[in-house]
């Protein structure tokens, strides 16, 4: 058996990224190591969680492409249910998220919209699919 378990995110600062998901979508820390070099937030069945990038470059002795806010976001995006957008898009900015792409109904009734996280992450929030 396999299970897909957790997404991590090579952040600057593990407790300051937890601190943005805690404070604009209400998820709950799971903890955080005392090095402050990973940690994880309840989400769900599928855990968010971050490493510092001090970390991810010992882990990685090639390096890694750095998520940047100046820059298109990566070819990737964490999808975020809830059935309301707008209020998740407006605590998101309060904590200091940017809007990649305003929400905007789809042609099957899904409202969908695009956010980049503090650390430059695209989250995707939308309502849940029907049918």
């Amino acid at each position: 058996m396999i299970k897909f378990q957790y997404t991590i995110l090579y952040v600057e600062d593990v407790t300051k990224s937890i601190e943005f998901y805690e404070n604009s979508f209400g998820f709950e820390g799971k903890f955080i190591t005392p090095e402050n070099d990973y940690g994880e937030l309840n989400t769900g069945e599928t855990t968010i969680s971050f490493a510092s990038k001090t970390l991810a470059t010992s882990n990685l002795k090639n390096g890694f492409v750095e998520s940047n806010i100046s820059q298109k976001p990566f070819a990737i995006e964490l999808g975020l249910v809830t059935d309301d957008v707008e209020k998740y898009i407006n605590q998101a900015i309060q904590n200091g998220a940017i809007i990649e792409q305003e929400a905007k109904q789809k042609p099957w009734g899904q409202t969908v919209a695009y956010i980049r996280d503090i650390d430059g992450f695209l989250i995707e929030l939308c309502t849940p699919m029907h049918g």
